[in-house]
C-alpha cells in the first residue's frame, strides 16, 4: 500500500491537497514574495519540465440547489503546469499546479513550491514562510468577505394576522 504526502503530514500541518487550494487561489506577487521569503536567499533549485505552462479550458459543474443534479455550468480558462526538481539527494519531487486563468508565471512559481513542499531539505521553511502566510491571507479575505455580506443582510419576518 502506497503512502502520499497528503496522509504523512503531521497533525496541524496543511495536507498536499489543503496547500495545492492555497496556491491555487493565491495570486502571483504573493507566491512569488513568499517563495523569496522562504528561500532567504537560495537560489532556485533546478527542474526540469515535465508539462510545460499550458492554457487551455475546463467544464464547471453546478448542482442545482446547491446539492441536486449535477449541470454543466460553462467552460473557463485554466492554466496547469508539471515539473521535477533535479535531484540532489536521490528522490526528485515532482511538482503539479493548476489554477482559473492564464498566468503561466504563477503556475511555474505554484509548481515549484508544490515540489519543495515535498522535499525535506526545504519542507518545514515552506510550511513556515510560505503556506502559513498564504493561508492566513485567503481567511482573512474571506472573513473580510464574510463581514461585508453580514453588513448587508436584512432579516424578514411575517406577522401572523388573526381571523
Amino acid at each position: 500500500m502506497s503512502t502520499s504526502a497528503q496522509t504523512l503530514a503531521p497533525p496541524g500541518l496543511p495536507t498536499r491537497r489543503e496547500w495545492m487550494a492555497i496556491l491555487a487561489r493565491t495570486p502571483r506577487a504573493c507566491i512569488k514574495e513568499a517563495l523569496d521569503t522562504a528561500l532567504d536567499g537560495t537560489p532556485l533549485p533546478e527542474f526540469d519540465w515535465l508539462r510545460a505552462p499550458d492554457i487551455g479550458l475546463a467544464m464547471v459543474r453546478g448542482r442545482v440547489g446547491g446539492t441536486g443534479d449535477a449541470f454543466n455550468l460553462g467552460e473557463v480558462t485554466v492554466t496547469r503546469a508539471t515539473l521535477r526538481l533535479r535531484a540532489s539527494e536521490g528522490r526528485a519531487s515532482v511538482g503539479v499546479a493548476v489554477h482559473m486563468g492564464r498566468d503561466k508565471e504563477r503556475a511555474t512559481l505554484a509548481a515549484l513550491a508544490d515540489a519543495l513542499l515535498q522535499t525535506p531539505a526545504f519542507e518545514a521553511r515552506m510550511h513556515e514562510y510560505l503556506l502559513a502566510p498564504l493561508a492566513a491571507r485567503i481567511a482573512e479575505r474571506r472573513a473580510r468577505k464574510q463581514a461585508q455580506a453580514a453588513a448587508t443582510k436584512v432579516e424578514f419576518f411575517t406577522m401572523a394576522r388573526g381571523d
